[in-house]
């Protein structure tokens, strides 16, 4: 049985979101959890998060002990970008894209 949590709109670059999802993606609920704790990356917290959030819907909905349960996807997909601008000398601009992210967390036993 698959247990799923989502993040939407999240502040941070997809791109660097799933460097650090590789990191945990196959392992272990704990396992996971442990590493993400040491990383320094701000995607880290938030990845935790959606795992935490993943494991109390599989404690809620399923009846799921967490030492069975494993981190079998993570996905990370581009959300909306907000677009900024930025002055520059001369009176020109350059424009400042915001990405964003939607985390989907995927646990099964």
């Amino acid at each position: 049985m698959e247990f799923k949590a989502t993040a939407r709109f999240i502040r941070v670059s997809p791109q660097k979101t799933r460097r650090v999802a590789d990191v945990v993606k196959g392992n272990p609920v704990e396992a996971g959890l442990n590493a993400l704790a040491f990383l320094p990356q701000k995607p880290a917290a938030v990845i935790k998060k959606v795992i935490e959030s993943a494991v109390a819907n599989a404690e809620q909905n399923g009846g799921m002990d967490v030492d069975v349960l494993k981190i079998k996807n993570i996905l990370v997909d581009q959300g909306p970008t907000l677009k900024r601008w930025r002055p520059r000398a001369q009176g020109r601009a350059n424009r400042i894209l915001k990405r964003t992210s939607h985390i989907t967390v995927i646990l099964a036993e």
